[in-house]
Formats: structure tokens, sequence, C-alpha cells
């Protein structure tokens, strides 16, 4: 956990590596994320790693936890991830991670996120529980 004392980083470092764009944050426990498969990404054969398309979907829900809080200042830390890959990713596809929260209350949230590339075929499916907490908590 950072200290309570330094700043939070928005967008965070991953996001920029990942070349992430949201897309649409207005309802509270949703966010929606956009992506290029860059050919840095790419494994031998010439498809997107998964653990990139991982990370792509772990900030996406970890985004949406953040909205679930609403006004409250909180960190947000991924306690486990699960993720299906059902299609490949090619190199140059733009992916789009669709994250909600499907229940939560104080001190968690269940997310789950639907990776599809730009011809709308489900990539991946993922789910994750946040631990929140509140800012000035010490840990």
């Amino acid at each position: 956990m950072p200290p309570a004392d330094k700043r939070v980083q928005v967008p965070p470092s991953s996001d920029l590596t990942l070349g992430m764009t949201c897309l649409d944050k207005s309802e509270p426990g949703r966010t929606v994320w956009q992506m290029r498969a860059d050919e840095r990404f790419a494994n031998p054969v010439g498809i997107v790693q998964g653990g990139f398309i991982a990370a792509f979907a772990d900030s996406s829900m970890g985004a949406s936890s953040l909205t679930f809080a609403r006004e409250r200042k909180v960190f947000s830390a991924n306690a486990e991830l699960k993720i299906s890959f059902l299609k490949p990713a090619k190199v140059g596809t733009l992916l789009t991670c669709t994250a909600q929260v499907l229940s939560g209350g104080n001190r968690a949230a269940f997310v789950e996120a639907e990776v599809v590339d730009e011809e709308g075929r489900l990539v991946a499916k993922a789910s994750s529980t946040y631990i929140l907490w509140p800012r000035d908590e010490p840990e």
C-alpha cells in the first residue's frame, strides 16, 4: 500500500504502458476501456500474450471498483484474478474491455470483465475480487 502522504498517479504507469484509453465511466461500478494490441505484446506466433490481456482486464476492473466506491477516496487492491482466454487477439487489433462490479460493499467489490476484439468476438472473460480501504487508513 502506498504511504498515506504519497500522491496517487492517475493514470497509472501500467495503463500508460498498455496504451489504455477510458471510453466511459459515467455509471458507478462500470467502465469501458480500449487498447491497441501492440506488436510489443506478441508471443512467438504473433498473437497477444495472455498476460497483457489479463493486465488490461485487471486495470479495467480495478477502475470499476474505484468508481463503485463513488465519492469515497479508497485504494483498491486485487485479491485474486481468474481469466479465461476464448479467442486469440491478433497484433494490431483494437481491444475493448467492459468491466462491471457485480456485488460489493465498503471493503470489497466482486468485478467481471469482457474483452472483445474490433469484430465483437469475445477474446477473454475475467473476474476478480478487489479489497477496498480508505486512503487515510493505516495498513
